[in-house]
Parts: C-alpha cells; structure tokens; sequence
C-alpha cells in the first residue's frame, strides 16, 4: 500500500475540522496540473478550523465547484437549450456530441453526462451517492484515523487535475479511495483518476461523480468496455490498439518501427495521449463521444492522432529521437497542429470493424497474455518483435527483414519467437512433407525466394489441417487476417480487401450467425493452374465447440458483397492456392518447385514477383509455444 494519501487533523471533540486539500504543484498554472502516484509522499494542506466540510452537505447549486476558473483555457459560451434535447434517439446523440453540440452549454453537458452514465447498464449491486456518503463518513469522519494510503491500482499513475482547483483535487482523491475500498477487485487502471477528475467538472457534488464512475467501472453490457480494471485487460486493449494502428495506420506503423526498438513499449501510451496528454478542451470532447459510444470510439480518435503525427514528421526528423517522447509532445501541442472538430472529423472517417470484432480481437489478445503468463503489472520489452538479431537464421531473409516482418503480424503473436517449420533446403521439396511439418501450427509465415531473387509470402492465420475438413474437395479457409506481402525488391503488404473498407463487409445480425454444417457440394474448389470447380460458392465454416471464442474477421461474421473477395487459403494434394477471385495471390504446384502470382480480390494485390516463377527456396515459420 501507498504510504501516505490524504490526511486528517485532530481536533479537541474528535471531530475531523477540516477536509485536507492537496496542494498544487508549484507553478502549474497550464489548467493540465497533474502528480505521480507512487511511494513519494503527497503534500496536504489543511484547511482552517472554521472551513469545515460536511460529508452530508447538499449546497452544490450546479457544477462548477470544483473548478479553478482561472487555470481553464477559455470560458464555455453558454446557449440555449432545447427542452427536448435529452430525449432525442441514440443516433441523433452521438451526432450532436461528434459535433461538440455539448461544448456549448456547462449545463447541458452536465446534464447529458449525468442521463447517459444512469442509462449505462451495469451490476445489480452498484455502489451509489449513498453508498459513497456511507462510506466516505466512515473513512473520513473517523477522528482516530490521520492517513488515508491510495489505492495499490494508482501505483505510478499520472494524476491529471485538469484545471481542478484545491477542492476538486481533493474530492478527486476521496473518490479514488472510496473506490478502491468498495471496487477491490481492481487491481490496475491508470485511466481512472483523469476520467474522474473531467466528471468533477460537471457533477452537483463528490457523491454524484462517484455514483457516475462506479456505474463505468460496473457497466456489464455485451461486448462492450469503458475501464479496463487489471494489468491483463490493459495490455490486452494496448496490443489491440497496436493490431488497428497496424491495420489502419500502415504509413504511421512502418516509421515507428524503423525507428523504435519496441513498437508495443510506444503504443501502450495510446489512452495516455488522450486522457493525459491532450489539452482539458480536447479531452473533454473525447470524453462526450466516448460516453456514447464507449471504448471503440477511443481507438479511433488515437488512430487519428497517429495519423496526424505521421503527416507531422519525416523520418529524417526522428533519426535518433525518442519517437515514445516526441508523440507524447506532439499530443500536448496538438492545438498547433489540428482543431478538435478537425480531430474528431478525421476519427469518424477511420471505418473500423464493429465492436463485437475488436471485443473478439481484444479476448484473443488477453488469451495469449494469459499463455505468455503475462498478467501482473510487468515489462514486456523482452517479449515484443521476439526477432533475435544476433541467432535468428533464415536462407531467404535476414533479421532485419524478418522483423519488419514480425511487425505486420497481429500483436498476440509477435509475442512469440519465430521457430522453422519447414525448409526446402532441409525437408526436400514435397508438398506432403510440407503438411506433416506445418499442421498442428496456427498461425505461420510463408517465404518464398524466386531463382531471380525476388522474395515474397503470406502471413496465415489457419493450421494447414484445416484442409481436411473438406473431405475430396480443394475448399477455401482461413481469417481475414492473412495477408500476403513482398519483401525484395520492395517491401509491401497486402491485406484482406475489406481491412480498408469494412463498411462492405456488414456485420451479420447476431440471429444469423449460427452456421450449418458444411456440405461437400458448397465447398469453393480451386486448382494451382486457377481453375475453380465452382464460382459462386464458398466453404462453410463448421460451428464452434462450446465456450471456445470464435476468430477474429471470422468471414461468417459478416454479409459479404463478393464471395470471391474471401478466398485466403487452400491446400490439395496438387498443391496450395493463396489469395483468390479473378485470380490467385500465390499457387504452388505439389513439387512446391513451380509457382504462379497474379492480382486477386481477396488482398487486392499485384503480382508478388513475375507471374510465373520457379522456387529456389521456401520456408515455413511458426511461433515458439503460440
């Protein structure tokens, strides 16, 4: 536990006569004051005798109380507000907030936080205002008791105070404690403490804003997250984001992994870049639409700021540069860089997945946490690009390229080290020794070296014994996250078409999703020369054993425009096809010598390398203990 937290005066009678207040740091004048909770101590300033503080005191007449008006960065101009404006559907909400219809009222924007936190669905034990002047009176009133520690979750947090004034930073340790008194299954969450202080800025009094986060933290509906409450869920979410910075920020990705000698340590400050480091204007915006719209909308707006940081620098600039350092400076002066409303124009342009997908991709991410045993607060340094320079050995890449390689593949993996599977120059050139060496790994990478030197292959996301499951007949498998890619003479990925327009591919209504068996005659077969057995038909995934999480970018999730765009993977006894519709990313004959490459509507793709092409060598790679 934390050494000292907030402290009590004693006083003749035994009564507490005065609520400490915690004294600002000196010089912060910014309106973004904020301290680290850790095992230093924190300063208190006891208030006078006759300044008294009532637990039960119920003089708020508004929000605002809590705020030093002078450290804010421009008065809110008031407006008027429709009587309606709180009864207006869901849709029409999240529109008014995208547009910062809430800036322009304290009010209302109280108001609305206040309606939209009680509509959040939750635990049915849920602490309340009550339940915190309960328990605040008993852990404050008592007049035996001079030190309060801090919850063990803020261990080496950042407090933002976001233009709080003397009162507020206090309340808002209060608040911290009493939650973990009453929320002692939270073990880590350094997004709390400034999510608490921006509702301080529009609550009645302490009780309102502690009934508000407690429903956060309690919230239960589907698939859906505001407060990642462990270690485990934290890193789960950072890998996430790292996954859609991976997809969605391709240009931004590649320039900090050139730079940066651990992608996932600079990607695990994403919700620190919006609720630390932005400015209390731009965060407060954030906050308006992530109370509608909950976790997914977070990873949009740090997607756009990413964006924005790449559009910003060169990598000339950031040679030598600590690219974590400079990110988090870029954030803090965003103001000079894009507007708000610009930000937020440019998040909602960013067409990600639905909810229940990135929640899918999320449980994955923990899952392989959990087999890592990474799960208490740790470096993961030693774990990410798992790439060693000086031992890794391949005949057709070096460490370098296999690297930028490990940094396309999804987060949950590259946690692992690249083991080799299969080798031409080793196990000889069969396609049969080449199933026996692969099945049983999920997922792998294949490399191709051409007799011209031209290096290409694909990231697979299925075991290769998927294919039995298909009985006789050549039928597609795989996920949306195989990809193929060229790595000499010029390094490129292409992913699964519907990762930049996923608006195309319409999720399917939860009513649908259970699959029937699959039958031989609806299976997609497809030979090495390009021809296909049938056109207009795909295989039919078989349903998932119980309580086993389906794959992310599943294609049975989704109501797809072309069939012909979700070809990822197949394998015969006359060889293997990669990529198809209108064409073939990659086929191999079964003597895995002779090969052909050409555009297709799965990835979207030109040609890896010449179309046809004869293999030098070809490996196979795996993930140590994946």
């Amino acid at each position: 536990m934390l050494q000292v937290g907030l402290s009590l005066p004693r006083f003749p009678g035994g009564a507490a006569g005065g609520f400490p207040m915690a004294k600002l740091a000196e010089g912060d004048n910014t309106g973004t004051g904020q301290e680290v909770l850790g095992s230093s101590p924190v300063t208190i300033m006891i208030t006078s005798e006759a300044d008294t503080w009532d637990i039960d005191a119920a003089s708020c007449l508004g929000c605002g109380q809590f705020v030093d008006w002078d450290r804010m960065p421009d008065p809110e101009q008031q407006a008027h507000i429709p009587r309606d404006i709180l009864s207006k559907p869901p849709k029409e909400l999240k529109k008014l907030a995208r547009e910062g219809y809430w800036a322009a009222s304290r009010a209302l924007r109280a108001q609305v936080y206040h309606q939209l936190i009680q509509q959040v669905a939750c635990r049915l034990v849920t602490p309340d205002a009550l339940v915190y002047r309960d328990v605040a009176s008993r852990l404050f009133g008592m007049p035996s008791v001079s030190s309060h520690p801090l919850p063990e979750f803020l261990e080496g947090c950042s407090m933002p105070t976001y233009c709080l004034n003397l009162e507020g930073v206090t309340a808002l340790k209060k608040i911290l404690i009493c939650v973990g008194n009453l929320f002692p299954d939270i073990t880590y969450s350094p997004i709390l403490p400034s999510l608490v202080a921006l509702l301080l800025h529009y609550s009645e009094d302490e009780a309102q804003c502690f009934e508000n986060i407690s429903r956060l933290i309690a919230s239960n509906a589907p698939h859906t997250s505001y407060i990642d409450q462990s270690f485990l869920a934290h890193q789960a979410s950072c890998m996430t984001f790292g996954d859609l910075a991976n997809k969605h920020c391709p240009a931004a990705h590649k320039l900090i992994a050139s730079t940066s000698e651990n992608v996932f340590e600079v990607y695990s400050e994403w919700l620190s870049w919006l609720f630390h480091d932005l400015p209390f204007n731009y965060a407060i915006r954030v906050f308006d639409v992530y109370l509608l719209e909950g976790q997914k909308v977070l990873y949009r707006i740090a997607l756009a700021l990413l964006k924005q940081y790449r559009l910003s620098v060169t990598s000339a600039e950031l040679e030598g540069t600590d690219i974590k350092a400079d990110l988090q400076a870029f954030v803090q002066n965003i103001a000079e860089h894009v507007s708000v409303d610009k930000l937020l124009e440019r998040a909602f342009g960013i067409r990600l997945f639905s909810r229940k997908e990135i929640w899918l991709l999320q449980m994955a991410n923990r899952k392989a946490l959990m087999e890592r045993g990474i799960t208490m607060v740790q470096s993961r340094q030693s774990f990410h690009l798992a790439v060693d320079m000086q031992n890794f050995s391949s005949s057709i890449v070096t460490a370098q390229e296999m690297r930028i390689v490990w940094s396309w593949i999804p987060e949950r993996f590259s946690l692992f080290p690249p083991l080799l599977l299969f080798s031409t120059s080793e196990d000889g050139c069969s396609l049969q020794r080449f199933y026996t060496c692969c099945e049983g790994y999920e997922p792998t990478v294949l490399l191709i070296k051409t007799t011209e030197g031209e290096v290409c292959g694909a990231f697979l996301s299925s075991d290769w014994s998927e294919r039995k499951k298909n009985g006789a007949t050549s039928g597609f498998f795989g996920t949306g996250e195989c990809f193929v890619f060229t790595v000499h003479p010029e390094t490129e990925r292409y992913e699964w078409v519907f990762i930049k327009k996923p608006e195309l591919a319409k999720a399917v209504p939860r009513s649908c999703q259970r699959s029937p068996s699959p039958s031989p005659a609806s299976l997609l077969g497809s030979s090495p020369d390009g021809r296909s057995t049938s056109s207009n038909h795909l295989t039919v995934p078989t349903p998932q054993r119980k309580g086993r999480l389906s794959p992310f970018l599943a294609i049975r999730h989704f109501l797809l425009p072309s069939k012909t765009a979700s070809m990822f993977m197949s394998g015969s006894r006359e060889g293997i096809v990669i990529g198809g519709g209108g064409g073939q990313a990659l086929s191999l004959d079964a003597n895995l010598l002779w090969g052909r490459t050409e555009h297709c509507e799965t990835f979207d793709n030109p040609p890896l390398c010449q179309e046809n092409f004869k293999v030098q060598l070809l490996e196979v790679w795996g993930f140590q203990n994946a």
